[in-house]
């Protein structure tokens, strides 16, 4: 039972350690582009 929490708690902290260095590493940030549509008023 003592290997069953030492392995769950190695995977806890491997994924701790996945999501921080992903976070360092991964570039989250989007893409920015300018777009320009014509838009036609009728004015009565």
């Amino acid at each position: 039972m003592r290997y069953i929490f030492r392995f769950l708690l190695m995977l806890v902290v491997l994924a701790a350690v996945a999501v921080v260095a992903y976070s360092y590493v991964g570039d989250l940030s989007p893409q920015r582009s300018t777009s320009e549509t014509p838009v036609t008023l009728e004015v009565n």
